[in-house]
């Protein structure tokens, strides 16, 4: 299997180079390149993280066409991630996007349980303490629920204020 890729510590004279996967270990692949074997790169081929950065794509993609402004996505921190942050207006809605195939088990919207929402609070609550600029602003915080693939037939709900912060 070949593969493109372009590493940013190359020299500008050899802006891509061709890579050969020589061995696979979880998502650490060994490459080869110009004939020595390195480990140079860490490349994420699985499906389920492809999926997963589709829907947020798509979910910040619906949410711009509902009139919200995305501020940043995919803000990690030790406390958790928060998947989008927008503005609607004068309320900074933090936005958790979650995706399933089927409706089984309640789907999308119904994985997003207690313990997840305390872990979104305690995330926002870290980053709204580090950003002047989110401390004059409501927080809300949104659920946005993909069914289906996200390239393919799907279905978004969107809920506005789905959890509070107690």
């Amino acid at each position: 299997m070949e593969l493109f890729f372009w590493f940013p510590f190359l020299r500008p004279s050899e802006p891509r180079c061709r890579a050969r996967i020589l061995s696979r270990i979880g998502h650490i692949f060994t490459l080869t390149i110009a004939r020595r074997t390195r480990n140079l790169a860490y490349v994420c081929i699985d499906p389920r993280r492809q999926r997963g950065a589709a829907s947020e794509q798509l979910a910040a993609d619906y949410l711009q066409a509902q009139g919200l402004v995305v501020v940043a996505q995919n803000l990690r921190c030790r406390a958790g991630e928060l998947d989008l942050v927008c503005l609607d207006g004068g309320v900074l809605a933090i936005v958790e996007v979650r995706q399933r195939l089927r409706a089984d088990f309640g789907g999308a919207l119904a994985s997003v349980n207690g313990r997840k929402q305390r872990k979104i609070i305690r995330a926002a609550r870290v980053f709204w303490q580090r950003r002047a600029e989110w401390r004059a602003r409501v927080l809300r915080f949104d659920v946005v629920g993909i069914e289906g693939l996200p390239e393919g037939a799907n279905r978004i709900v969107w809920i506005k204020d789905a959890f509070r912060a107690t």
